[in-house]
């Protein structure tokens, strides 16, 4: 659908999808789902701004938008900006606007460069002008991202703007276990808990040893015990 990506390199994660995001039932990210939603399938809101801490799930949340513009046929692009900064953007930008949806993960990452701000301002005009959804993310909101070109501060502050917000430590247990139950694997409260309190909390190093300890479990044919977890994961 995408030759784009495909000479990119860039790929999305099976695992980063709407349903595999964990969002409590009337909490502010069940509501940021709920709009990512109604927006890719309806596309009434041309442009829609993610902020959150590193962490907070910003990633799979744009990952999961992508995924599920393609469950709806409809054409996509996601550029995790991090991985692209060295590009050309005029380059990267040329002709998205015939795109269904445009993604771009972590702004910050090319704010404060005159050539990339200059070709985002342009990418967001020509996006609204077709009537097609362009979503970005940052760690912070776009009235304090220290966008320099004055034109493209104003425009990132035109659309919907969420705050995703980061899980605290009991939501983080449910959303490790969550996901473990998705992958068909049991996790304990108890075996649960001591993986939280001894790795870092970032949710994205969270899952990554997860899968871990899925293939590790597969692998030995052994359930996830707190003795099997401190081997595998060297804790």
């Amino acid at each position: 659908m995408n030759p784009q990506q495909l000479s990119l390199g860039v790929s999305l994660n099976d695992d980063a999808t709407f349903e595999n995001f964990y969002a409590p039932v009337e909490s502010p990210n069940a509501q940021i789902v709920a709009s990512l939603r109604q927006q890719i399938e309806t596309a009434n809101e041309p442009f829609i701004f993610l902020w959150g801490a590193t962490g907070s799930g910003l990633t799979h949340l744009l990952q999961a938008a992508c995924h599920h513009a393609q469950s709806l046929q409809k054409s996509f692009q996601y550029f995790p900006l991090f991985d692209l900064a060295g590009y050309a953007p005029d380059e990267l930008f040329v002709g998205l606007e015939e795109l269904d949806l445009v993604v771009l993960d972590a702004l910050e990452e090319i704010i404060n460069r005159p050539e990339w701000e200059l070709a985002l301002f342009h990418l967001f005009n020509r996006m609204r002008d077709a009537g097609k959804l362009l979503v970005v993310s940052a760690v912070q909101g776009p009235q304090e991202l220290p966008v320099n070109l004055p034109d493209l501060k104003s425009r990132l502050q035109w659309g919907a703007t969420f705050h995703v917000q980061t899980l605290d430590d009991s939501q983080k247990q449910a959303a490790l276990q969550f996901r473990a139950k998705a992958r068909g694997l049991e996790l304990s409260d108890e075996v649960a808990a001591y993986i939280i309190q001894r790795l870092p909390r970032d949710m994205y190093e969270l899952f990554w040893q997860l899968n871990r300890l899925d293939h590790a479990s597969l692998a030995e044919q052994r359930k996830l015990t707190i003795p099997f977890v401190k081997k595998i994961l060297g804790l």
